[in-house]
């Protein structure tokens, strides 16, 4: 009978929640209608135009090829060196969310779980860097990282045009929303489990990787998505650091090189089907993932 009760009360919260928002109900799902609209509509168009001839691209925005043109991903992918694009990007973005959420996710827990002097100001100092956006600080980053390349023995490695200083910077300007998100839902963990582990010997660095990291599973899968998202897309700062070595282009650079190598007679079609091969892996990654960042955004609320 409880489970069959179950459902009803559920119907019932709903409705009463629809009937003490009133119009504000009906308003949000338009809200979110236009809002879906507005995100899918560039996403097919581009799609679409990545399998049109150029006539076909600026003569009828919405109609279908004649025979679609999937030479166009072919070109984008060899003349176009995109494929070359793809791979840098595949790297530092691999590498600079790994040590994202590593350090991240350490320093969160240490911040959520531990009372120590100076904690708190040290929390408030990750989180004012959100209210600092990195690209008022693009002059002084190249000088920082230029200076870095003269460092003896690493210097060559992690100096500009370098991919391990691009990920260094990535790691750097990803860290203060990734501590906020994962120090909020490392509050929200149960402490028993911690204490019984500590009880039977277990140290501190065993209970963060075998216990807490494993009961904070959607937290950090949601984060992680999300700093796939922003660093995959990441512009400006490779467009400062990477300059002068095109070899260690990302893909965003090889994308905006196709549309202004030639200016007005630049290769659309080709550059449609870059932005495809681009948009592609980030839709695959959400779709794959999607319950899981939708229970890590809720879990904290829930509990």
């Amino acid at each position: 009978m409880v489970s069959e009760s179950l459902p009803v009360s559920r119907s019932r919260i709903r409705e009463e929640r629809r009937a003490r928002l009133g119009p504000l109900s009906w308003l949000s799902h338009i809200a979110l209608a236009v809002w879906a609209v507005m995100v899918a509509v560039p996403i097919i168009w581009t799609f679409l135009a990545s399998i049109k001839t150029e006539e076909e691209i600026f003569s009828d925005a919405w109609s279908l090829p004649a025979v679609p043109r999937l030479d166009n991903y072919v070109r984008a992918w060899e003349q176009a060196n995109i494929g070359t694009y793809m791979l840098n990007s595949i790297v530092v973005v691999f590498f600079g969310v790994a040590g994202t959420m590593l350090l991240g996710s350490m320093a969160a827990y240490v911040l959520a779980r531990y009372s120590f002097r100076g904690g708190r100001a040290l929390y408030l100092l990750f989180v004012s860097g959100l209210a600092f956006p990195v690209y008022l600080a693009l002059t002084p980053l190249f000088f920082v990282v230029q200076n870095m390349g003269t460092l003896p023995l690493i210097g060559p490695f992690i100096g500009l045009n370098t991919h391990a200083g691009l990920v260094l910077v990535y790691i750097a300007y990803s860290l203060p929303f990734t501590v906020f998100f994962l120090a909020a839902f490392f509050r929200t963990l149960p402490t028993q489990v911690a204490e019984a582990a500590f009880v039977d010997g277990a140290s501190h660095t065993r209970v963060f990787f075998q216990i807490m990291l494993p009961m904070a599973r959607p937290g950090i899968i949601s984060i992680t998505v999300f700093n796939i998202l922003g660093q995959w897309n990441q512009y400006q700062i490779p467009l400062v650091l990477l300059a002068g070595d095109k070899d260690k282009w990302v893909l965003t650079q090889g994308i905006a090189e196709i549309s202004t190598a030639a200016g007005y007679d630049a290769d659309w079609a080709a550059l449609f089907a870059a932005l495809s091969m681009a948009i592609l892996p980030m839709l695959v990654i959400y779709t794959i993932f999607q319950r899981q960042i939708q229970a890590g955004l809720t879990a904290g609320a829930l509990k």
